[in-house]
């Protein structure tokens, strides 16, 4: 196969020009698969070429080898990263729940504590209320550990009315005089047959009268408590010796008394 070349002004292919459009052909010749027939006559006519590594073919193959080996290294790496920052956001994330489900573990066991609390709370004041007013509407014996002397309506020149209007309980002098019950005091004083006396009007509307005091602890308009002490029990006014004269009423005038053994019973008193 023969090339023409022009003649005139024009030179001759240099070394380099040679060189590429022979490695191009032989290309182009090795693609198609004859080589053997076209490619051998090409080659052996630049025998006394330079070496295929003085053309920097090679050397490009390299540069671009170690390039895809570079960026796969530096995609590896940062699918390596995003996967260690995904891993670090997850554990961050599970603790962060899990710390908020121990806070709200923690409230709600406060909460539930807070509550038992207040229930407990409002259970002891409940009681101490019940407690309180079930003291203040209890009712006891004037006396502590005395018994009836004489009973209600016992006959007799002693009594001007021909029988008794209360009862008597045995008790020295200066014995402590309690009210039977709460309420307010309406008569604190010299009571004639009934020397010093003490009336009370009770809580539940009815009267209760206390006569022969040695002592008078308490005054007109006191507010006392079931049990409080009123007085000490005396021989005062109309009597034959030391006790204590009780009577319960419906007014706070003589005449209007109830007998006060059922009164008391009523009440929860064991007389």
């Amino acid at each position: 196969m023969a090339f023409a070349r022009p003649t005139g002004k024009h030179r001759a292919p240099n070394r380099l020009t040679r060189r590429t459009a022979t490695f191009a052909g032989a290309a182009a010749l090795a693609t198609t698969g004859v080589v053997g027939t076209l490619a051998a006559p090409a080659m052996a006519a630049e025998a006394a070429a330079p070496a295929v590594d003085t053309t920097g073919l090679t050397q490009t193959i390299v540069i671009g080898d170690s390039l895809a080996a570079h960026v796969d290294a530096q995609a590896a790496a940062q699918k390596h990263e995003a996967a260690t920052a995904k891993a670090a956001a997850k554990a961050k994330a599970e603790a962060k729940a899990k710390a908020e489900a121990k806070a709200k573990k923690a409230r709600e066991a406060k909460a539930k504590a807070e509550a038992k609390a207040k229930q407990e709370r409002e259970a002891k004041e409940r009681a101490a209320r019940e407690a309180e007013r079930k003291r203040l509407n209890a009712y006891v014996a004037p006396i502590t550990g005395s018994y009836v002397s004489t009973g209600y309506k016992t006959g007799g020149s002693l009594w001007s009315s021909g029988s008794h209007t209360g009862i008597d309980f045995h008790a020295a002098s200066g014995t402590s005089v309690h009210a039977v019950g709460a309420g307010t005091v309406v008569e604190a004083g010299w009571g004639g047959a009934y020397g010093n006396n003490v009336v009370i009007k009770m809580n539940d509307g009815t009267y209760t009268q206390y006569g022969h005091l040695s002592s008078i602890g308490v005054s007109v308009g006191s507010a006392v408590t079931s049990g409080q002490q009123i007085g000490l029990s005396g021989a005062t006014g109309n009597v034959t010796g030391p006790h204590l004269h009780f009577e319960a009423r419906t007014t706070a005038e003589y005449g209007s008394d109830i007998d006060p053994v059922a009164y008391l019973r009523s009440h929860g008193v064991n007389v």
